[in-house]
């Protein structure tokens, strides 16, 4: 094992993004329908597709199973440990500190971020999604001509609950990112609303979100985006993040954008980070979905152009607790396996590669969340692992 791939397996990882797990038990078809973006087709597992491969071969150990175990004796040993043990086992595998947990996407029950805390001996933050902080004004009833006022104090309600570190949007599945860029009047934000109050429905007028969008701005934290790879219920080619060109140029100076996920994208997403200030990005949920053997084609695209403080790490696990595990693995396994190689080239030194390695697993969304570190200084060596504060959570230290 060289010496990157030695210091990312000790680094307390920061996921920027990720969600809860189901808190109940799965049979094999409930467990397969969270393996699959798309979905459990009659007669086609999701067992058999890069995820599902990657599962049997990097999750069943920590089962107590052989690796490659078939699915059925897989999903067998799940039931009989339990959802709480599953999680625990699959979470301390990950080796992540911190999780930035979206808790605006529910339709299973899942874990709080407190219970993901708890399970993983780490910290989590909430990530506020904006579409349904807009959805929850209008079915409050709230008249169409005080919409716009309504969502601004709801949204800025809502980034203060404690523990709140950024705010999200999925504008990508709901109109695509090709918006006019200019922030809507007044009237029009009223005559959208009067639409969307007649129509019913979730939130897809892209007047709303362009309002949206720019309110995100005004609250002053860091934006996620939700970029490329996705369920069905989204047009990919909208999903391409240089539509958003003109509005970053116009918002220039205010917030951190992370365009999230990115794949098949990451190339403009780079691009993107290379030229405007704000622009960060990264790769989870494409990381788990092409397993450990492909994520390091996947990074090694994402870090053609991108500043080396500009990509972070996520798993964008949801649902199974296994995808935390199978990101961070991902992760750790095609970053170090991209640095020693330009090590072994010598087109870096060490001590760039293992800072490059510790800026993109833990300290560049430190950085962009403002969020505590009680590690040693940034000097690229000092990977160990740390307890952070908790921040306000059921079962914390501070909750």
């Amino acid at each position: 094992m060289g010496a990157v791939r030695e210091a990312l397996d000790a680094l307390g990882l920061v996921d920027n993004h990720c969600h809860g797990t189901v808190t109940t038990g799965l049979d094999r078809a409930a467990f397969e329908s969270l393996l699959t973006e798309g979905e459990a087709w009659p007669g086609v597992s999701p067992f058999d597709s890069p995820v599902g491969v990657a599962v049997r071969r990097h999750c069943a150990p920590l089962l107590d199973l052989p690796r490659h175990s078939p699915a059925d004796e897989y999903v067998a040993r799940r039931a009989a440990l339990g959802p709480r043990e599953v999680r625990r086992r699959f979470l301390r595998a990950a080796g992540t500190d911190v999780f930035c947990v979206d808790t605006g996407y529910a339709p299973h029950p899942l874990t709080t971020p407190g219970e993901i805390a708890e399970a993983a001996g780490g910290a989590s933050y909430e990530v506020v999604r904006l579409e349904g902080v807009a959805e929850a004004v209008r079915a409050a009833g709230t008249e169409p001509d005080a919409y716009g006022e309504a969502f601004r104090a709801a949204a800025l309600e809502a980034v203060r609950r404690p523990g709140v570190v950024a705010v999200k949007s999925v504008a990508a599945y709901r109109t695509g990112f090709g918006l006019d860029p200019a922030r809507p009047a007044g009237e029009e934000v009223t005559a959208a609303a009067r639409r969307w109050s007649a129509r019913g429905g979730r939130l897809d007028d892209p007047v709303l979100v362009r309002h949206l969008l720019w309110t995100a701005v005004e609250l002053g934290l860091p934006l996620q985006l939700h970029t490329g790879f996705g369920d069905a219920d989204i047009r990919l080619h909208r999903s391409d993040p240089t539509h958003l060109t003109d509005w970053l140029h116009r918002i220039a100076g205010t917030i951190p954008v992370l365009f999230l996920h990115c794949w098949p994208y990451q190339r403009q997403a780079a691009y993107l980070s290379a030229v405007f200030e704000q622009v960060y990005l990264d790769v989870g949920l494409t990381l788990h979905h092409v397993g450990p053997a492909r994520a390091g084609a996947i990074l090694a695209e994402a870090l053609e152009i991108t500043p080396f403080r500009k990509l972070l790490y996520s798993s964008d696990a949801y649902g199974v607790p296994e995808f935390f595990h199978l990101g961070a693995l991902a992760f750790r396994q095609g970053l170090a396996g991209l640095l020693q190689e330009r090590v072994d080239a010598d087109e870096f030194s060490l001590p760039d590669a293992l800072r490059i390695a510790r800026w993109t697993g833990r300290d560049n969304a430190l950085r962009v969340y403002g969020l505590p570190d009680d590690m040693p200084g940034e000097d690229g060596t000092a990977c160990g692992r740390s307890q952070f504060p908790r921040s306000g959570y059921p079962g914390s230290p501070n909750g």
